[in-house]
């Protein structure tokens, strides 16, 4: 059996619903032997979506236990995994962990050289670090909802944007830590704050203040730096493709494409100026000939030219249609938890892999776990409780 890059590793993994999921399901799909501590009293909320929803996707090739951390038992048991583990990822609100028992000081006590990565909305310190909250709400505050949408419009809802940046800076610290401690047998604690990392997708906005002393607005599709610009209706009910030009040699091969040359050299789209003091007429030049072709043939026709344009993909393309994404094996099957092997369809399809490829290694993705699953396998031979001891938690309900 081949070796997993992060075989040996060991993850005790108190995250829930999407940020902490994410950050270790990219440390389980490579290796790492990621123990989710869950309870029957209060399951993940992405458990409770039909077939378990989402959780399917964010929690691949993990182990999963039950646990009560409000009993005495139950958080002594918690300590004896927790000295057995290499690296402690929790995302809860600010403070929260502390508050279990399980800080910092607490569990370095335990396992001096131990990796603890807490991501919570605003870091662990400062005036709204126990502020509660998800990625709906920290997208906000980041200053994305404020630029998403249109003038005429109050600001757009995006969703749990920064959720999805956040688990890379996460792996990033953990994966640095890691190699920190191969150096110098030390283990340390990862203060990651979700907001700050939202906050470098917003660059530009900052930097516009900063130094020029403009907020940024929203603009709908428009661009700053080029047209046309904007997402153009196709043939079909409901097909788009995104368009952009952003040059004058782009600008000029679009026009052969699209079989008006002479547009190039007009003087109301002969150079940027001009094509953003008439962009909504410029729109519909670019509609007249998107909207009787496919946007498939639209963006086939125009990256022929350098010019970027791409189809406005909806779930069927992404999973059934695109042939990009078929040929790298982008989204990978493996057999769903709640379905024996006889049912017509046992298997569904994880959020995407790896998120890259090594020439060398390729992941083995496992299914998710269920609830409680692994308890006998962490209780018995990790923690190291006997067939009688381990019964007696079940009657205490140590383990619910």
């Amino acid at each position: 059996m081949k070796k997993q890059l992060l075989e040996g590793i060991r993850v005790i993994d108190f995250t829930w619903h999407l940020t902490g999921p994410l950050t270790t399901k990219h440390l389980s799909d490579l290796g790492a032997e990621v123990i989710r501590v869950e309870s029957m009293r209060s399951p993940d909320i992405q458990r409770l979506g039909g077939l378990l929803g989402s959780f399917n996707q964010y929690n691949s090739s993990k182990k999963a236990i039950t646990l009560n951390l409000k009993t005495p038992e139950g958080l002594e048991i918690c300590k004896k995994l927790i000295a057995k583990c290499d690296v402690l990822v929790e995302n809860f609100a600010g403070g929260a962990i502390d508050r279990m028992g399980l800080s910092y000081d607490v569990v370095s006590k335990i396992k001096p050289d131990i990796i603890m990565c807490s991501s919570c909305m605003q870091g662990q310190t400062g005036p709204f670090a126990k502020h509660p909250g998800s990625g709906h709400k920290l997208t906000a505050l980041c200053g994305f909802n404020h630029v998403y949408g249109w003038p005429d419009r109050g600001p757009g809802w995006i969703g749990a944007y920064t959720d999805f940046i956040a688990p890379r800076y996460n792996i990033i610290a953990i994966m640095a830590a890691l190699e920190y401690r191969r150096r110098t047998g030390k283990g340390q604690y990862l203060d990651m704050s979700q907001y700050e990392g939202g906050l470098q997708f917003m660059s530009p906005s900052i930097l516009e203040y900063v130094v020029n002393g403009r907020i940024q607005e929203r603009m709908g599709n428009r661009s700053d730096y080029a047209a046309p610009n904007n997402a153009y209706r196709c043939k079909g009910e409901e097909r788009w493709c995104a368009v952009t030009v952003a040059t004058e040699e782009e600008w000029v091969a679009f026009c052969k494409a699209i079989g008006k040359p002479e547009l190039a050299a007009n003087p109301k789209f002969a150079n940027f100026r001009a094509r953003k003091a008439n962009e909504t007429e410029l729109d519909e030049v670019v509609t007249a000939w998107t909207s009787v072709r496919t946007a498939e043939e639209v963006m086939d026709t125009l990256q022929k030219v350098g010019v970027a344009a791409a189809v406005v993909a909806t779930g069927e393309d992404l999973m059934d249609k695109d042939p990009q994404i078929q040929y790298r094996g982008s989204f990978v099957k493996v057999n769903h938890p709640e379905y024996p092997e006889k049912v017509k369809k046992p298997i569904y399809r994880t959020q995407t892999g790896s998120h890259f490829q090594m020439s060398k290694y390729t992941p083995t993705i496992t299914p998710v776990p269920k609830l409680g699953e692994h308890n006998e396998y962490v209780y018995k031979e990790l923690c190291g409780l006997s067939d009688a001891e381990y019964d007696k938690m079940v009657e205490k309900g140590v383990f619910q």
